[in-house]
């Protein structure tokens, strides 16, 4: 064909729905040609890795590896797409790298607001409540959400909603180690989220450790679900963050035991689940120290392995859909990883969030942490759209 006669043809351009995990897993399979190294590198399972690469493949429309028993081999597509995508994920990475370069202001902000909190021995309770209260009251929610006094169920709590007559659909459960934390100290997250998914939440004051040990706080969250249930609520959605997402993932496991209604989801941030881990001496870093304590206060001797207190040990088969979100520079970020990745291989449908901070619980940050504010967005959309399922189904 000569130059004067020849077309260019146009192809569509790539679908939206592909992700950098998607691209990041193809680079690692195609460097190393065998699928558990490349697992090992980026801290996945095997079952995992490749479901990402099934997705990929589904989303350009055509095979980029060959798979056989003994190896692994790309295909003609794959070794168009391995320059092209190790140049893209280069020029992000740099990207990245460039903005936390001049975004040093926002984690020296976000330093100081956990600065007072970090200086607390575990050992001082008192103290160590006052800290986190204080934590979060150097936020307010956003303008215009509604907060008042509810008994639900006999648990005290509050109902934060964005408007006067939006019904309550989604049920939080606080962070705060278990021994600490509050309905009135989470108004500020709380009314973020409640704006973003357009909907009213209830808050429960569930009882706090040491005082309560486990199963109460467990037997709190579901008399408070009751009682929405009783009030008519429409399929609930249940959330949390960091500790407060064990107890979303306990309180998931007490009402299939107990045979209720199923919640249509669960939104977890940044969390917190491996009560065994938590137990062990380990190498001194981050939130471990409090980790240890809080968790012996928790669990008062309570086996740490028991499946509904350590949901990485538990049959997760017949949850509803999952959205996990997690900080790149999170200490307890493996932990979300290796949730979503069992949650996975136990057929629930769990999405895996991942987001460029360098802190733990960052959502409580939203009002001035771009990452914060966005994840709550995909938090309300989420929300939305198993509403919808729910209701459809």
């Amino acid at each position: 064909m000569d130059e004067e006669t020849a077309e260019v043809v146009s192809l569509p351009q790539a679908p939206d729905a592909i992700e950098l995990r998607h691209l990041r897993a193809f680079v690692a399979v195609a460097d190393e040609l065998n699928f558990g190294r490349a697992a090992a590198r980026l801290y996945l399972s095997q079952p995992a890795l490749s479901r990402q690469i099934r997705s990929l493949e589904r989303l350009v429309g055509c095979d980029l590896l060959r798979r056989s028993t003994h190896r692994v081999e790309l295909t003609l597509a794959g070794e168009a797409l391995l320059d092209r995508a190790r140049g893209l994920l280069r020029d992000v990475d740099e990207a990245v790298s460039a903005t936390r370069s001049v975004g040093g202001e926002l984690l020296a902000r976000i330093a100081r607001h956990w600065e007072s909190f970090a200086e607390v021995s575990p050992a001082d309770l008192q103290q160590l409540r006052t800290a986190y209260e204080g934590l979060h009251g150097q936020f307010e929610p956003p303008p215009g959400i509604g907060v008042r006094s509810v008994n639900a169920g006999g648990v005290p709590g509050l109902l934060v909603t964005p408007q006067p007559d939006a019904p309550a659909t989604l049920l939080y459960l606080h962070g705060g180690g278990h021994v600490a934390g509050s309905a009135f100290g989470y108004r500020p997250l709380v009314g973020a989220l409640a704006e973003q998914a357009g909907t009213g939440v209830v808050v429960p004051d569930y009882r706090l450790a040491p005082e309560h040990p486990f199963p109460a706080a467990v037997e709190d969250a579901v008399r408070a679900y009751r009682w929405m249930l009783d009030r008519g609520s429409p399929r609930v959605i249940v959330a949390g963050d960091s500790s407060g997402c064990s107890l979303v993932l306990s309180f998931l496991l007490s009402v299939g035991q107990q045979r209720l209604p199923r919640p249509a989801g669960a939104i977890l941030f940044c969390p917190w689940v491996d009560m065994a881990a938590a137990a062990q001496h380990r190498p001194p870093r981050e939130l471990d120290e409090i980790r240890r304590a809080t968790a012996g206060l928790y669990l008062a001797g309570h086996p740490a392995d028991d499946p509904l207190v350590n949901p990485l040990s538990a049959d997760l088969t017949g949850l509803p859909p999952m959205l996990i979100q997690a900080a790149t520079g999170d200490p307890l970020l493996e932990e979300a990883r290796e949730l979503a990745d069992h949650a996975q291989d136990c057929g629930v449908d769990a999405r895996f969030e991942l987001f460029g901070v360098d802190t733990h619980d960052f959502h409580i940050f939203w009002s001035f942490l771009p990452e914060a504010a966005q994840a709550l967005q995909q938090a309300g959309r989420f929300v939305r759209e198993t509403t919808l399922a729910a209701q459809a189904g």
